[in-house]
């Protein structure tokens, strides 16, 4: 098996794996409860909270645990704007993950004045564009680190110093599920910053969120108010525990797998690329994510190739897993520029740092054997 989809998921690491195991079988209390295991159990929680913390930059106060990604997106969001009064003007990017897109989407129903802001052909949120949108009275603008589909890498630093020259009261939220471990440790400057475990080979239904001492911020979830009184909720001690393992492997090994992931992406570009009527969607593959590639293939459609590949055991994605069962166009390779029969062809491939040179050679030759022979087929 070759897996190249891991913007979608990754393997959960042995260690990961154990560590929530173990919680489950051995250490299985309620952090939450009264008695020596359950307090024993709590500090270790919070002392992953801390290591956490540390590759953030950050206090661990400032971090929030979540179920994933889409609760840390739609919690940063939601959570800023509770405690804001009246309808703001809010801005993100045409390119967002559906957790943020599909939120503006729902907030514009409910009278808040939604600005999409375009993307460069790489598929980076355009500073440019951001510029001309922010105004006195924009309340929160939620942006994208890495692109998921494209790899696209957004400065955040540059978005950041744009939003407090011009809206210096707007609240600054950067969904970081791509980039977390793949680019260098420590906060972006921003105000809200999301994070998700099963991209960094930690276990599902874990990620976390952080909130900048100081912001306001109204949690969701009521109840027994766990997290500070910020999401309520039993405490997910074997999710987050696992994570903790996974943060700790990438925390030891981030240099050396960022690396081994920019070699494998280096490598199957080259291949890729070199095949007939085969064009990059995003950036250089140097200046981009290290682990996302974005292909198309002009005259095969990307799903027929991507079930072509399958059977000879090699996954790859269309784009987004969340947006896998919708028909029609491609929000974001389309911001991008990419339409027709080049958006209609494209095939996301993410890397893990697990993966092998010889399997990108094995997957390019068997790309270019599927692609060639699909165009043939179509052709008839």
């Amino acid at each position: 098996m070759i897996y190249l989809d891991n913007s979608a998921t990754t393997r959960t690491l042995e260690s990961a794996a154990q560590a929530a195991f173990r919680c489950m079988r051995e250490d299985f209390f309620n952090p939450s409860s009264a008695y020596a295991p359950a307090a024993r159990l709590e500090k270790r929680v919070n002392e992953a909270r801390a290591r956490l913390a540390a590759t953030l930059g950050c206090r661990a106060e400032e971090i929030v645990y979540t179920s994933g990604g889409t609760e840390s997106n739609n919690m940063a969001i939601l959570g800023a704007l509770r405690a804001m009064r009246g309808r703001g003007r809010i801005i993100t990017s045409a390119s967002e993950h559906p957790s943020v897109y599909e939120l503006f989407r729902l907030l514009e129903q409910r009278g808040y004045q939604a600005v999409y802001i375009g993307t460069d052909e790489s598929g980076a949120a355009s500073l440019a564009e951001l510029a001309a949108n922010l105004t006195p009275d924009t309340a929160l603008v939620s942006l994208m680190h890495i692109n998921n589909e494209t790899g696209a890498v957004t400065d955040i630093a540059a978005a950041a110093s744009l939003i407090r020259s011009r809206a210096p009261q707007a609240v600054f939220h950067v969904d970081g599920v791509q980039a977390y471990g793949k680019l260098p440790f420590g906060c972006p400057p921003c105000d809200l910053y999301s994070v998700s475990g099963h991209k960094i080979h930690a276990p599902k239904g874990v990620g976390a969120l952080y909130v900048r001492a100081g912001l306001r911020f109204a949690g969701g979830l009521v109840g027994g108010g766990q997290e500070q009184g910020r999401r309520s909720g039993t405490t997910n001690a074997p999710g987050i525990l696992g994570l903790d393992a996974a943060v700790a492997a990438y925390a030891a090994h981030q240099q050396e797998w960022v690396a081994a992931m920019r070699a494998c992406k280096t490598r199957l570009a080259e291949r890729l690329l070199s095949l007939p009527d085969a064009y990059l969607n995003g950036p250089a593959p140097e200046d981009g994510a290290p682990h996302i590639l974005n292909v198309s293939f002009p005259g095969v459609r990307g799903e027929v190739l991507l079930h072509a590949l399958e059977q000879r055991e090699i996954y790859v994605s269309t784009g987004s897993a969340c947006s896998a069962h919708k028909k029609g166009n491609n929000r974001v390779l389309a911001a991008a520029g990419v339409r027709g029969a080049r958006q209609e062809g494209a095939l996301r491939l993410s890397l893990c740092p697990f993966n092998t040179l010889e399997e990108m050679d094995r997957a390019a030759e068997e790309i270019g054997r599927q692609a060639a022979f699909l165009r043939r087929y179509q052709r008839r």
